[in-house]
């Protein structure tokens, strides 16, 4: 992408869009997930700058953590990008809303692409309710020509959530849900075909129930 375009790209966009929409609950949820003794770690870190086909796919299933995430992306044309996916059972440490919390995953992308062939791809992080998680899902999905992005991905303990600064020329679509049975249920749909500058906060948290301690004495009179 040109980058003497970008400084008059705020003419040139046929709408603004700025949507900031936060899913919070504080009711008390699945029990609180425990971390795994073992300290294993994922980390694939990208920098790329060039012409031609791209093509690009990442997956990550963590059944003690709930979590299933994966990213895809094919295209054919000019890019520059920088990202990071980290996976760890303990030991990342991450910005989210303000504050440096642990996360279980964390996937952060700088991205600018421009060509003929769209650039194609779909990303998505669920916490699955079945192995303890949130029962939650955040998807993006995106066919485009042009494309300047910032976007953090995350899932801190009982949270999954997408930051998204973006400008672009073609189709972006969010997709969001949380499924609790008998609880809740919420669902959200958002697409835009054009030049759009869109900025995005999305994410669903819940406040677990507070973890049972053993206690040695349990059952006995001491």
């Amino acid at each position: 992408m040109d980058r003497g375009r970008r400084t008059t790209k705020g003419a040139e966009v046929a709408m603004v869009l700025i949507a900031v929409f936060v899913i919070c609950s504080a009711a008390a949820g699945n029990p609180p997930l425990r971390e795994p003794l073992q300290n294993a770690d994922f980390c694939n870190q990208l920098t790329v700058a060039g012409t031609g086909t791209i093509d690009i796919a990442n997956s990550i299933v963590d059944k003690k953590q709930a979590i299933d995430y994966y990213n895809v992306m094919q295209g054919d044309g000019d890019i520059e990008m920088d990202s990071t996916v980290s996976q760890a059972a303990r030991n990342i440490q991450a910005p989210i809303n303000g504050s440096i919390m642990p996360v279980n995953l964390y996937d952060i992308i700088n991205l600018t692409y421009s060509g003929m062939t769209p650039l194609v791809g779909e990303k998505a992080i669920k916490s699955d309710d079945f192995r303890g998680g949130i029962g939650a899902e955040v998807k993006e999905s995106f066919s485009v020509t042009e494309i300047e992005k910032i976007q953090t991905t995350y899932s801190p303990m009982h949270a999954v959530g997408m930051d998204t600064k973006t400008s672009f020329n073609g189709t972006w679509i969010t997709d969001a849900l949380q499924h609790l049975i008998f609880n809740k249920d919420v669902k959200v749909h958002e697409a835009f075909t054009g030049k759009f500058d869109v900025e995005k906060i999305i994410q669903f948290r819940e406040k677990p129930p507070p973890e049972q301690k053993d206690n040695a004495c349990d059952g006995l009179d001491c």
